[in-house]
């Protein structure tokens, strides 16, 4: 596509083509990128990994508040807080130290937030929820 055009696509057309290049690219097994993926996904639940597997997102439960929160693919900025009416309320950004591929960032988090929830808010980074729910048609993405 021209930069002509460019306007036209949506950001979350976007945003599937880059999580779709980015599973096809850590297919290769011995690339950390894939290595953090499977390490991952062998922590999520059935439920966890087929959400994951379908959106490029997962939910958990905080173990403190029990508010659901959406873990989004990625390493930064990638967290939501979900209201009662499952629509994002906050977003949250919280990374731990070092260069960790996005696999081991969001497994770090997941585990935060179910495990200690009030000790990983204290140190994250809070924003308004302006980040559109990321949706696609329901597909295994490997």
């Amino acid at each position: 596509m021209t930069p002509l055009f460019g306007h036209l696509i949506s950001e979350s057309s976007r945003r599937r083509r880059a999580l779709q290049r980015l599973f096809k690219y850590s297919r290769d097994k011995d690339r950390p990128e894939a290595r953090g993926l499977r390490l991952l996904r062998a922590w999520l639940s059935d439920e966890q990994r087929t959400q994951f597997d379908s959106f490029g997102y997962f939910d958990v439960t905080g173990s403190a508040s029990r508010k659901t929160y959406r873990i989004h693919f990625g390493v930064s900025a990638n967290i939501q807080e979900l209201g009662s009416d499952g629509q994002p309320k906050t977003g949250w950004c919280f990374i731990p130290d070092g260069y960790l591929v996005p696999g081991d960032v969001m497994l770090a988090q997941k585990i935060a937030l179910e495990t200690s929830e009030r000790d990983a808010l204290a140190v994250a980074n809070f924003f308004p929820s302006t980040i559109p729910a990321f949706r696609r048609e329901a597909r295994r993405p490997f």
